[in-house]
């Protein structure tokens, strides 16, 4: 007698960018039927690469840490990790040019990195250890809630462990701004400068958001920053190649244009005009967008129209026809003063006149990025949200600030080697990702509680409607889309 196969639940996922496909993974895993809808030709949201002549470039984020997120995932698929992704720890994080002339190599060696804060910047070893034991502790307590557990769960907290956190809150900046703190730990403005910069890695205002958000830097001083061996875009690879190994179905330039909820229930969704039923759905786009064009029918909650969103970029992608050996994988050029870029990014929206510029040379570690002799520059500014501005006519002013910086610091005049050049800016970032604003990573967190007004992994207006990403919890950028992936999936019941 032939067995009859009962036919497994179907999860939909609307957008393929890297939290998308981690979910993807462990969904299947779970025993989903899993198919992901994705409106571009390609694969990572912004963790995708774009060519240019002879060079390739990763078009999205240029920075790794807590790779072993990734490696949990690859081993979910019986893949060993380091068969398909290959990364090694960085000696040198980064390295920083102050407006001064001043130089600063952010070893990742802890001697090292002693040595150089204290003859460059003058910070005795014992004042830099006391501080970064400071972000250590401060990550011992939030880490475990915030980043592993959801905040909209009662059962999160139902725990002595986290009644101890939260009772701890007020006891790691919670009251406090990120650049007093650091005023007040090191009182020296170039420590401040390099250590307020870490706000940046979640789009926000080290003038505004909490000091609890100096925890940040605590990744790359005590786990370290990582690069993977074939360039970022090896990260989405190896995870579409687990996801597919496993059985997920992903398709290509399908525009998604409603998630249909009916009765507070998904029923699935409407993709190039054609309706594909769910038992899960998952939202992994903006949750302003998902709200905004998928779901036109529900108002969007007051707190995510109303949440500021983060900042944005403007980045240039330049083929160098020159190698400089002063310049690593990972560079900061600083501004003159750091609190007047952001009051200009966040009070008064406009393009910084004097920006900090990071470069991102990624041929340094992979040299199949650019030709021999040549390096492919990744150049970036922050700048705010604003599509009120014509990113097209201003483009060449910015370039033009830009150029001076590093001709300044340099000591070159680089426009002479441009021999490629693509650009993106914060309008591109929208149309492209559905990032409201062109908001690199989702809601800003300048407010002390910013964290808890991120839109929830479980959307309150169906039973089964789920949401994934970095505009939702625990936030933005590759380690917390990967958590923010593990959550929802834990959160959704087996099928």
């Amino acid at each position: 007698m032939e067995e009859i196969k009962e036919e497994r639940k179907k999860a939909i996922i609307v957008g393929a960018g890297v939290a998308g496909i981690a979910t993807a993974i462990r969904l299947q895993k779970k025993g989903y039927q899993v198919q992901v809808f994705e409106k571009n030709s390609y694969l990572g949201g912004k963790l995708t690469s774009i060519k240019k002549g002879d060079f390739t470039f990763d078009a999205g984020p240029s920075l790794l840490t807590m790779p072993y997120l990734i490696d949990d995932l690859l081993r979910l698929a019986d893949i060993p990790p380091q068969s398909v992704f290959k990364y090694h720890p960085l000696e040198i994080a980064c390295k920083y040019y102050f407006a001064d002339g001043k130089t600063l190599v952010a070893y990742a060696d802890a001697q090292k990195r002693n040595e150089e804060f204290q003859t460059k910047l003058n910070i005795k070893p014992s004042k830099l250890d006391k501080y970064l034991q400071k972000t250590r502790y401060m990550w011992n307590i939030t880490a475990p809630i915030f980043l592993y557990k959801s905040l909209h769960q009662i059962k999160s907290y139902l725990s002595l462990s986290t009644l101890w956190r939260a009772l701890n809150l007020p006891f790691i900046g919670i009251n406090s701004s990120m650049a007093k703190m650091n005023h007040k730990w090191l009182s020296n403005p170039y420590a401040e400068q390099y250590f307020n910069r870490f706000a940046t890695y979640n789009g926000s205002n080290p003038y505004q958001a909490p000091a609890t958000l100096n925890v940040i830097s605590y990744l790359e001083h005590f786990e370290g920053a990582f690069y993977p061996e074939d360039s970022m875009i090896s990260i989405n690879q190896s995870l579409v190649g687990a996801a597919e190994k496993l059985g997920v179905v992903f398709h290509l330039n399908q525009n998604v244009q409603e998630i249909q909820v009916v009765n507070k229930r998904a029923q699935g969704i409407i993709a190039n005009e054609k309706f594909h039923s769910a038992d899960i759905v998952i939202s992994n786009a903006d949750v302003y967008s998902t709200y905004k064009y998928l779901i036109p029918s529900k108002p969007i909650p007051k707190n995510i129209a109303q949440q500021e969103r983060s900042s944005s970029a403007i980045i240039f992608y330049w083929g160098i026809n020159k190698t400089f050996d002063e310049l690593d994988v990972h560079n900061i050029l600083f501004s003159k003063d750091y609190k007047i870029e952001f009051e200009e990014i966040w009070k008064h929206k406009t393009i910084p006149k004097d920006p900090t510029v990071y470069i991102n040379i990624s041929s340094k570690y992979n040299p199949n990025d650019a030709p021999k002799g040549k390096e492919n520059w990744f150049v970036m500014i922050n700048v705010p949200g604003n599509l009120e501005i014509d990113w097209d006519s201003v483009k060449g002013n910015i370039k033009s600030r830009i150029i001076d910086k590093i001709n300044t610091l340099l000591k070159t005049n680089i426009e002479e080697y441009i021999v490629e050049e693509d650009t993106l800016s914060p309008l591109d970032i929208q149309n492209k990702t559905a990032s409201h604003l062109g908001a690199l990573y989702g809601s800003a967190s300048n407010q002390k509680l910013a964290a808890f007004f991120r839109q929830a992994n479980k959307m309150s207006i169906a039973s089964n409607l789920y949401a994934v990403g970095g505009s939702v919890h625990p936030g933005g950028g590759i380690p917390l889309c990967l958590l923010s992936a593990k959550i929802t999936a834990e959160m959704i019941p087996n099928p």
